[in-house]
């Protein structure tokens, strides 16, 4: 039998071989079932935490803020339990959120059970294909410190607070999401610095004093117990504070045109919050876009 011949019988006793002849002849792609599931699996992007895991704008509710530009960047599909007004003790033990803010991007509810809970949930359902997880919380526990007598001594108590629920909270995220999951945690910026500016000028010298103990307060106390939570589950952390340029001295000072001659950190943090202009703590589409710069940064580094 010459060898046309031979390839045609082996053709012919080979149900699988005509199926696939006919197939390549048809001109269609063969993909086997298992294989189309594994491939098409998304990988999710997950972000817990308060108003600005929302990205919350005043007169805009919820905004593309840092998570959108970071899923974009890194090609993963958000899934955002954040809650406005959330604090560490909130993300534990509260159901639901009381606050859900319309239009926020990859929102995720859970009207029955605790934000880690229901991030938990989601995490230990899609094992695996969990990219990368961020966490903003711990704004709203010290925020009341600004109005305190003692400022310094009310953020030293909320910050043993807030240590504890962000050492529980990153570690219940670590042990849902597994060993090889970056786990990235944030600060923020220090908006109390535009009390230099707002409400008037020129500012007085209990607001001065109040800018200047709020530097200490994140410097000393805030970032160093949320860096040292999210260090204890293997996470990062995104010094947002120094970012903006908050540890800089307020004796280097520039010129604003709005504002005249004030310190450099304070025209920083006026350019990307909305403290300045609204006394509204929450940062502008400039300030999300750093911060969403800033994870993304971080997040290659641990890629490399």
């Amino acid at each position: 039998m010459n060898e046309v011949g031979m390839n045609f019988r082996r053709l012919v006793t080979n149900p699988r071989a005509i199926i696939v002849a006919f197939m390549l002849v048809a001109g269609m792609i063969v993909v086997l079932p298992h294989s189309a599931s594994a491939k098409s699996s998304p990988t999710y992007y997950v972000s817990l935490g308060d108003s600005y895991s929302v990205g919350y704008q005043p007169g805009l509710g919820s905004t593309p803020g840092y998570t959108v530009p970071v899923a974009k960047n890194i090609k993963m599909t958000l899934k955002n339990f954040g809650c406005g007004g959330a604090t560490t003790d909130s993300v534990l033990n509260t159901i639901g959120c009381p606050s859900v803010m319309k239009h926020t991007a990859g929102a995720v509810a859970y009207p029955t059970t605790t934000q880690i809970a229901a991030a938990d949930a989601f995490i230990t359902k899609n094992k695996g294909h969990i990219g990368l997880i961020t966490v903003s919380i711990a704004g709203n526990d010290v925020t009341s410190c600004a109005k305190d007598p003692d400022p310094i001594s009310c953020v030293g108590t909320a910050t043993t607070n807030v240590k504890k629920n962000v050492t529980t909270i990153a570690n219940d995220l670590r042990a849902a999401a597994g060993s090889k999951t970056p786990i990235i945690g944030l600060t923020y910026p220090d908006v109390i610095l535009g009390t230099y500016v707002y409400p008037t000028q020129p500012t007085t010298p209990a607001r001065m004093s109040l800018a200047q103990l709020s530097v200490v307060a994140f410097q000393s106390l805030i970032n160093p117990a949320l860096s040292e939570s999210y260090a204890q589950a293997g996470g990062l952390f995104v010094d947002m504070t120094a970012a903006t340029g908050a540890y800089t001295p307020l004796t280097n000072v520039v010129n604003v045109k709005k504002y005249g001659e004030i310190p450099a950190p304070v025209a920083s943090v006026c350019a990307l919050t909305w403290f300045c202009s609204k006394g509204d703590i929450h940062a502008k589409t400039t300030g999300y876009n750093l911060e969403a710069r800033l994870i993304v940064s971080k997040f290659k580094s641990i890629k490399k």
